[in-house]
């Protein structure tokens, strides 16, 4: 009989935020992953003499949602607006084997 899984989630942002609250909420989520990331790619090249290719595409994916996400800020800013932001994760559980590779696509 195959496993069910069994998904799990959480809110994580949830609120109409002005834009320098949405600045400070959304860029420290991203330079967090963008410093994973960097750290994750560090290592990499330490062991391995080589960068952590993942590492090095997610980064550039981050830093073009950071550039995207202050775009966005400054518009509301200069339109006077709020930004209403909803964030959830979710999160289910998966065979050892698979669970290395997944962390690549953090």
């Amino acid at each position: 009989m195959a496993e069910q899984s069994v998904k799990n989630g959480y809110r994580l942002i949830s609120g109409v935020f002005s834009p320098a609250e949405a600045n400070r909420i959304l860029m420290s989520l991203i330079l967090d992953k963008i410093n994973f990331h960097h750290k994750s790619n560090w290592s990499h090249k330490e062991r391995f003499g080589e960068p952590d290719s993942a590492s090095v595409k997610r980064m550039q994916e981050l830093n073009q949602t950071k550039a995207d996400l202050s775009a966005l800020i400054e518009q509301a800013e200069s339109s006077n607006q709020k930004l209403a932001i909803n964030c959830e994760i979710e999160i289910t559980l998966a065979p050892a084997q698979a669970a290395g590779s997944a962390r690549l696509q953090t």
